[in-house]
């Protein structure tokens, strides 16, 4: 498993830092939002450090799938399978933590949709 030492996902991963756990599986943790922007509003994040989505998918499409899988999965359980599904890449695109991860929103969403 590839880490970053500096990295918040790797080290929530590790279990270094308390997070609300919604579920785990082989290749993926998932979590509560510290800042939800919807009512459902869950990270799901590659036990494998990646930069971004893309990187991800070129490194281990297995794992993407297993990431992409597991984020329907809870959106089926916390959103009743409504749900919008966002990957940031890049800081000009939002990113903010350089570690692959899918936000799951549901429910009443806090920030605009795209027209």
């Amino acid at each position: 498993m590839s880490t970053i030492e500096d990295c918040l996902f790797c080290r929530i991963v590790a279990g270094e830092i308390p997070v609300t756990m919604v579920a785990e599986t082989e290749h993926t943790v998932a979590f509560r939002d510290i800042n939800p922007q919807a009512d459902v509003h869950v990270l799901v994040v590659p036990r494998i450090h990646e930069p971004d989505i893309g990187s991800l998918a070129t490194a281990d499409p297995d794992v993407t799938i297993a990431l992409l899988a597991e984020a329907r999965r809870i959106a089926d359980d916390e959103a009743g399978g409504q749900y919008r599904l966002v990957f940031n890449t890049g800081a000009e695109a939002g990113q903010t933590v350089f570690h692959a991860h899918a936000h799951v929103l549901g429910g009443d969403i806090h920030v605009p949709l795209p027209g």
